[in-house]
């Protein structure tokens, strides 16, 4: 079977915080990708993931949560899991360099 890489179609970033002083965590979304899993492209699965990363002030991912699903689990997943493990900028508070929530939207489309 020919293996897809799937890139972002859309991805969004936001922070959780209304406040100015805080810029959220960001990546390089054309370098971080995650592969379309075989089921989902057998069954023709698309849509779009939101998801929460919580990236320390080192760029890693300390933890991730899916806020709204693309209603395909495989598809859930995937991206969560190919996201966590992609560098970050890290985020700032108060113009220093801190923990912050980052939103990533993550599209899957054939």
């Amino acid at each position: 079977m020919n293996k897809r890489l799937i890139g972002f179609i859309a991805a969004s970033i936001v922070s959780f915080s209304a406040s100015a002083a805080e810029t959220p965590a960001v990546f390089d979304a054309k370098n971080c990708k995650a592969e379309y899993p075989k089921a989902s492209l057998l069954n023709e699965e698309q849509g779009t993931v939101s998801l929460a990363f919580l990236v320390s002030a080192s760029g890693e991912v300390v933890d991730s949560k899916i806020d709204k699903s693309s209603g395909y689990k495989n598809l859930d997943k995937a991206a969560q899991k190919a996201i966590s493990a992609c560098k970050f900028k890290p985020g700032t508070k108060d113009g220093a360099v801190a923990q912050t929530w980052t939103k990533v939207d993550y599209a899957w489309s054939l």
